[in-house]
């Protein structure tokens, strides 16, 4: 059954079940064991209830910010669900007079590589465990140094746990990055099987129009002559091999021509093998079947570009969700892309991928158009002719 989970899905159970597991003592402490005698007694009820809320609250936090951990980029929403989740540990801590909140925080620990970049994950982990020094001073018998080392005993215990999981984010990077490389190889495969397909029906058409078909127009004129050379029921019988040979030309003809125009690449199997390859991004695909390209280069273009558009979309933008729409008519075909990822302000500057899309289409006479801004998402209107200008 664990086989089947995934490292976001493992981490999310782990720390659900952590919570769970903690939920027992406090409940134990809060309600039985009665106020610790200090500073800190408030009277039973309210300290009880207000420990148990903030623990209600982490559980409902925690489960709102992991639901598609891994799969989105974070915003400003997370990372303030992220502050509160934070703030609701301690408050654990404060409300019990336990180290029940710093066992909290470990929970935080092996989420935050994937909330926020690791230099900013290490100070947050810092200041969280400096913010119970307070909270540890409070407790019956503590100095200021002991509550400092006991801070520090804690923030052990949660570096080791946000290195697992940044391991775990990094295997899952690399696990989506391996995934989407073998969608673009049998993309790839799927594309060449399908111009090989057509490089042979036009092999075999011309083979038919040359051989075939000279031997036909060769053996037609020669039974005409053998019509006027020949009388009586011989003559009959010629004229009916005449006419055959004439049938037998028409419908070898008919057959090379429809090769010929059947001599096309289905792009839309490609395509479809190079979406269904990104899990970690929402791929909304419009997308006709069959999306037949005559010319194999146009069709390795518009491959091509269709790989880079959702590269761009993973690794640059950020986005969770691309619009992807692919149409052609009788002149041209045309790609229009859209993500909701953090887009660029004023001009874009081409990396190497779109200046590699842009010498791909100029090539073949087509353009691409960039529209963009902070906070917009990314969009490209791609059109390629299927012809070449006279």
């Amino acid at each position: 059954m664990l086989n089947r989970l995934s490292h976001t899905q493992l981490l999310r159970y782990a720390g659900l079940f952590t919570w769970a597991v903690l939920g027992i003592p406090l409940f134990v402490f809060t309600w039985y064991l009665g106020p610790v005698d200090g500073d800190l007694s408030l009277g039973r009820a309210p300290r009880a209830a207000v420990a148990v809320a903030a623990y209600l609250a982490f559980g409902l936090i925690y489960w709102l910010i992991t639901r598609r951990l891994g799969l989105r980029q974070q915003r400003l929403p997370d990372l303030v669900l992220l502050a509160a989740l934070t703030c609701s540990a301690i408050l654990v801590s404060a409300e019990t007079g336990t180290g029940m909140g710093a066992i909290l925080m470990m929970i935080i620990a092996g989420v935050i590589p994937w909330m926020v970049p690791v230099r900013v994950g290490v100070v947050w982990l810092t200041v969280q465990h400096v913010a119970l020094v307070p909270v540890f001073f409070r407790f019956e018998g503590f100095t200021v140094g002991i509550a400092v080392l006991q801070a520090m005993t804690y923030v052990g215990y949660s570096s080791f746990a946000m290195v697992i999981g940044l391991i775990a984010r990094q295997q899952a990077e690399a696990r989506e990055e391996q995934r989407r490389l073998n969608s673009e190889l049998r993309a790839t495969r799927a594309l060449l099987a399908e111009s090989s397909r057509m490089s042979e029906r036009v092999r075999i058409s011309r083979e038919l129009h040359d051989l075939l078909g000279h031997h036909l127009t060769a053996l037609s004129l020669n039974l005409e002559v053998a019509g006027h050379l020949t009388e009586g029921r011989a003559q009959e019988h010629v004229r009916q091999s005449h006419t055959l040979a004439k049938l037998l030309l028409t419908d070898v003809r008919e057959a090379v021509s429809e090769m010929r125009d059947e001599g096309a690449i289905d792009l839309s199997g490609a395509i479809r093998t190079l979406v269904e390859g990104v899990p970690a991004l929402d791929i909304r695909l419009d997308l006709p079947d069959p999306l037949t390209i005559e010319d194999p280069e146009r069709a390795h273009v518009l491959l091509r570009c269709t790989q880079e558009i959702i590269t761009n979309a993973v690794r640059h933008a950020g986005a969770s969700t691309l619009w992807l729409t692919i149409a052609r008519d009788a002149g041209e075909a045309r790609i229009q892309a859209r993500d909701d990822g953090r887009g660029v302000e004023g001009d874009a500057v081409p990396g190497n991928g779109l200046r590699g899309m842009r010498e791909r289409l100029a090539a073949h006479g087509g353009r691409v158009d960039i529209i963009t801004g902070r906070g917009q998402g990314f969009a490209l209107d791609i059109r390629l002719p299927l012809e070449n200008a006279a």
